[in-house]
């Protein structure tokens, strides 16, 4: 009886150690892990952009596509902090979003006529979005992809959904209050903090936008 008594101490023991590891895993050691791999993107995408102009695309030049896994923009969020800034790569997939932000493939062009459509993590691999419902009406949204300066402002605070509702990254994003086409910003979270049942979404749209060459908006330094 004394050695079933043990050996069950035991087990309850190594049982109690692998979830306490578990939860150090998740709440820091991914964290870790995410803001080494966004920095790295971050310098990636600067060093990449050393080499092209410092003024924007002529528009008339073909559209270069966006390549899965690869960065696109540097997102800026001044209600989350002024230090808070995370890379957006295309696409949404797990190893994607352990990385950065990701880009809905099915979605619209940063800047561009229709919606640039964005998912983050809300807890887990560094917590981006873990003060999205913090977000309000009038709140600026800023992205930068080397050349430009892209300002959103927010539309309403967060909208809750189900993920099925797919409509909300839309070229006129359903449910939104937008009436027709424009330049929009959807971005994606989960719902409840730590869970993944429901969606908050965000919507906005182009306020303004500035070559890099001129500065940073003011949005960033107010």
């Amino acid at each position: 009886m004394r050695l079933v008594v043990r050996t069950f101490s035991e087990l309850c023991l190594t049982v109690g150690t692998l979830i306490v590891l578990f939860v150090v895993y998740v709440l820091y050691w991914t964290g870790v892990q995410a803001q080494s791999a966004s920095a790295g993107q971050i310098d990636t995408l600067q060093r990449e952009w050393t080499n092209v102009p410092v003024r924007p695309a002529d528009p008339a030049r073909a559209v270069v596509p966006y390549v899965r896994g690869k960065g696109i923009a540097v997102m800026y969020v001044p209600r989350f902090g002024k230090d808070w800034k995370w890379p957006v790569l295309q696409g949404t997939e797990v190893a994607t979003l352990k990385k950065g932000l990701g880009h809905y493939a099915n979605s619209g062009r940063l800047g561009a006529t229709g919606n640039f459509a964005v998912a983050g993590h809300r807890r887990t691999y560094g917590d981006p979005f873990k003060d999205f419902p913090r977000l309000r009406e009038g709140d600026r949204i800023v992205l930068t992809d080397g050349t430009t300066w892209f300002t959103y402002r927010v539309d309403r605070a967060p909208y809750r959904t189900v993920p099925t509702d797919t409509g909300v990254i839309d070229p006129v994003p359903v449910k939104s209050g937008f009436d027709g086409p424009g330049r929009y910003l959807t971005l994606t979270t989960c719902e409840p903090e730590w869970g993944s049942s429901h969606r908050l979404v965000v919507w906005a749209h182009l306020d303004a936008t500035r070559p890099v060459v001129d500065g940073r908006p003011q949005a960033l330094d107010s």
